[in-house]
């Protein structure tokens, strides 16, 4: 009788184990390659997919990738090899972000609305004339979406705010918790 006690203990603690490692990464998890070094640290999951942060880079990756380590998740790549795919991503926005900012181009806000277009680029600058008149952004406020329409990086609402006299740093504030390229 023992026995079975014991085979029944262990087939529970088995499903219970099996259970516990289908529920995957969280966020807040270190990520290891599968001889134990660290890779990043998960900082949000959404949709299948993970926003990792190696320490150089913040970037987006599968969660799908990411296997059961006796620590915690793992990956296939080590972390320089993660850091090169983000630089690459990064670089690749840059170019298509650059290539639609061009004086004609239509804009879109982050919440996907139509807001104006590109009257002119200057440098690191560029004029957005909206229905409420000119407004002077940075280029590193705009970005491209994954149609390849040019957005800036902020919502309608902020930059409303900002043609009518709210201060610049509310909107530069925006622009850099949203990650701004």
């Amino acid at each position: 009788m023992k026995f079975k006690t014991a085979l029944t203990a262990a087939a529970a603690l088995t499903l219970a184990t099996a259970a516990y490692a289908q529920v995957g990464p969280e966020v807040g998890a270190t990520i290891y390659t599968a001889d134990g070094a660290e890779v990043a640290t998960i900082e949000s999951l959404q949709n299948g997919v993970a926003v990792v942060n190696t320490g150089s880079h913040t970037g987006s990756i599968p969660a799908n990738v990411l296997g059961e380590g006796p620590d915690g998740p793992v990956i296939s790549v080590t972390k320089a090899q993660l850091d090169q795919l983000f630089a690459d991503q990064e670089a690749q926005a840059i170019a298509a972000r650059d290539a639609a900012l061009i004086t004609g181009a239509t804009v879109m806000s982050t919440d996907n609305v139509e807001i104006g277009t590109i009257t002119e680029v200057n440098g690191d600058t560029a004029i957005l004339t909206l229905a409420d008149g000119p407004l002077t952004l940075a280029r590193d406020q705009f970005a491209t979406n994954q149609t390849g329409a040019l957005v800036v990086l902020v919502p309608q609402a902020d930059l409303m705010a900002a043609l009518n006299g709210a201060a610049t740093a509310e909107v530069d504030a925006e622009v850099e918790a949203s990650g701004g390229q």
